[in-house]
């Protein structure tokens, strides 16, 4: 049973998101606050933060970063950010910092239960990946089985966006994906996504490997990304 951590501060929406992933299945824990919430996180690692991003103590934007930037178990958990705000600036932001989608308030507890699905399918490889062997090229390896990504054999943590969309380019090494077919590869259900929040999550993606002076994915103005050699 999956585990999703809600950290809001309306016990209201708490309660909402609360019953309809209970409904769904899941296994809920709270926080009311950004604080307590990554304090939860480091805890229980559950397997998906519902984290509002207006937070007392910590706020949600806050809370993200300090969980990428811990470098332990928890920096990889899917993070699907919760917002009053619709503005598209506010969006990208969440998506730079390391979140995996963004929902706006008011919200549809069908929706929220679908996305959270979602997340969860493309951070989780299906049975016929765990049974197979990692995607090698060069000094890159993805193991599909693990979710685990190594360069030169230093291990690369990424969000589950980012590896659905390093898989999506290594399966295809050479070739050129266009923003729709890597979307197509890295989302698991059908969703209009502006090419603003694509290339904001390739850039932390590059981000993550040029740390370890590598840059394996490869940028062809106008046409798209591909996966260069990893020599």
């Amino acid at each position: 049973m999956p585990r999703i951590l809600i950290v809001d501060d309306d016990p209201a929406i708490r309660e909402v998101v609360r019953f309809a992933l209970f409904r769904a299945g899941f296994e809920v824990l709270q926080a009311a606050d950004g604080a307590a919430g990554l304090a939860a996180a480091h805890e229980a690692l559950p397997d998906l933060i519902v984290l509002d991003v207006m937070l007392p103590e910590m706020d949600g934007t806050e809370m993200c970063r300090a969980l990428r930037a811990s470098g332990g178990p928890a920096a990889s958990i899917p993070i699907l950010f919760l917002s009053s705000r619709d503005d598209e600036v506010d969006r990208v932001v969440g998506l730079e910092i390391g979140g995996d989608d963004y929902l706006t308030k008011p919200f549809s507890p069908r929706e929220l239960v679908a996305r959270v699905r979602a997340v969860l399918r493309r951070s989780r490889p299906t049975r016929q990946e765990a049974a197979g062997e990692a995607l090698r090229h060069g000094r890159l390896v993805l193991d599909p089985g693990t979710a685990r990504v190594t360069w030169d054999g230093q291990e690369v943590v990424l969000t589950a966006t980012e590896f659905g969309l390093l898989r999506t380019l290594l399966r295809r090494p050479g070739r050129v994906l266009n923003r729709d077919a890597l979307m197509d590869g890295a989302y698991a259900v059908e969703r209009i996504i502006s090419d603003r929040t694509i290339d904001s999550h390739v850039r932390r993606l590059r981000a993550k490997f040029a740390a370890l002076g590598a840059a394996p994915v490869e940028t062809l103005p106008g046409f798209g990304y591909r996966l260069g050699p990893c020599e």
